[in-house]
């Protein structure tokens, strides 16, 4: 990790500007590897004969709407849980690399999990909505399932970045003072 740290001080010595930039890139780096956890999960989560029974019952609980035909009670399940996943993921990943940040975990995790939830609620609504509009278009399933995800996921990037920025704003070496 010695090049990421000396690319780090270097883009320091230009300015927050392109210290922002440089986070970004590493953001989009690390929201790539929080992506290919999600989508791992996705897909083979649903494998587990235990998950794979609850696609055929409907689910329905407050604004989630599962039917069967889009996956029911298995694919909120799967999707909810590889979403959560990913983001725990991504939490430890951005506050260590993408931010070097010595921000307090007690402090920062609370507050990112509150978020977090409000994003997934989001996404648990959104995704099998679109899963549905997709499989009415006669998209294949699994098709309709990851399109429906990377819209979500991409919803996340964007409202993560700021945020991130603002949580994990503490660099390290402040925190060790």
């Amino acid at each position: 990790m010695g090049k990421l740290n000396q690319i780090d001080k270097a883009a320091e010595s230009k300015g927050s500007l392109l210290v922002t930039i440089w986070q970004f890139v590493k953001f989009i780096v690390v929201s790539l590897l929080a992506m290919i956890v999600q989508f791992v999960l996705l897909n083979t989560l649903n494998l587990i004969p235990a998950i794979k029974d609850l696609y055929t019952q409907d689910f329905a609980w407050w604004v989630f709407v599962y039917p069967a035909t889009v996956g029911g009670l298995g694919y909120f399940i799967v999707s909810n849980v590889a979403n959560i996943i990913a983001q725990i993921v991504a939490f430890f990943v951005n506050k260590e690399k993408t931010f070097n940040s010595g921000a307090n975990v007690a402090v920062a995790l609370p507050i990112y999990i509150v978020f977090t939830i409000g994003l997934i609620f989001f996404s648990a609504w959104l995704n099998p909505t679109l899963k549905e509009v997709f499989v009415g278009w006669n998209l294949d399933e699994v098709a309709a399932k990851n399109i429906a995800t990377m819209i979500c996921s991409a919803v996340q990037f964007f409202l993560y970045f700021p945020v991130d920025k603002i949580l994990f704003h503490k660099k390290k070496e402040e925190a060790a003072k």
